[in-house]
């Protein structure tokens, strides 16, 4: 995802199909393998990355096996993908085996291919479990939305956006007690966040498909935070050029993505043009349901 400015902020287009976030998520099957969608703007001219690969996991997911549910996906974003046109997912089914199913996916448009995706899914068996604890912050409640400090025109233009419309995010100060300590060299953010309006109760999937959207709304900001604030807290003109190279993502347990999810994310690294960010998200019970690797592009524009 690029940061945006005010003149940025996607409207909402008459193309969209969605009226809840779920319909974001919602493709046409042309075939077996064939499936089609279309994507809200990121920025201008440019579908946003976070809902072609959430597009692109739902094709794949509706090639496997009803009892097996996404475990990872890995991915890259080869071309920016105009909004105004729509997006082709390929998938090629790659294993079928007694407890892993596995698949490519290409997103084509105008016979480009502008995103690459291998998941993998798997039926649940039963082990003993283990994760890492959240760290304790502030609950969500007790927190501002990150749009309510936004001046009024540009938050009015943010809520009827198909991006933001059906979204809820809320940041975690810096200064809160029991965040991990500052380490040097390596930023770091927690964001409370959730779709605002309901998910399906019994498809796993859309679920998958809401956290993979999710997930690339800040990791890039994140590797960005030692020069431009993010900005959802503090909008305004960008002095980072940021966009997403890869996304990655590991399912480690149920989840609903309509509930509210800690994304904590730390950035150990910066080179090259490059940032890589990792991310864990937490539920409200404190447990590891996800994680998140990303790598961004961050050049200083100017």
């Amino acid at each position: 995802m690029t940061d945006l400015t005010e003149q940025q902020i996607p409207a909402e287009q008459e193309h969209s199909p969605a009226t809840s976030f779920a319909g974001l998520l919602e493709i046409e099957q042309l075939n077996e393998n064939t499936f089609r969608g279309q994507c809200h703007e990121g920025a201008p001219t440019r579908a946003f990355g976070g809902h072609v690969a959430a597009q692109a996991l739902v094709a794949a997911g509706r090639t496997c096996k009803a009892q097996r549910t996404v475990h990872s996906l890995h991915s890259y974003f080869l071309l920016p993908a105009d909004p105004t046109r729509p997006i082709t997912y390929e998938v090629e089914r790659l294993r079928e085996g007694v407890t892993y199913s596995a698949r490519r996916v290409r997103a084509v448009q105008e016979e480009q291919e502008i995103f690459t995706l291998t998941a993998s899914f798997k039926r649940p068996e039963s082990t003993d479990e283990r994760h890492r604890g959240m760290p304790p912050v502030p609950a969500p409640e007790s927190l501002p939305d990150a749009l309510s400090g936004w001046p009024g025109k540009l938050r009015e233009a943010a809520r009827k956006s198909s991006g933001f419309r059906d979204l809820e995010l809320r940041f975690v100060p810096p200064d809160s007690p029991g965040l991990p300590p500052a380490v040097p060299g390596m930023p770091q953010q927690f964001v409370w966040l959730r779709t605002t309006t309901p998910l399906p109760e019994d498809d796993p999937l859309a679920h998958a498909g809401a956290l993979t959207y999710l997930a690339d709304l800040t990791l890039a900001s994140t590797a960005g935070l030692n020069e431009q604030p993010n900005f959802f807290q503090r909008p305004g003109p960008p002095r980072l050029l940021l966009a997403s190279l890869d996304h990655a993502l590991w399912f480690h347990r149920p989840f609903r993505a309509d509930d509210w999810l800690l994304f904590a994310q730390r950035s150990p690294t910066s080179s090259d043009g490059r940032g890589l960010t990792l991310g864990e998200f937490y539920d409200l019970d404190g447990r590891l349901v996800a994680s998140a690797v990303q790598e961004a592009l961050v050049r200083r524009l100017g």
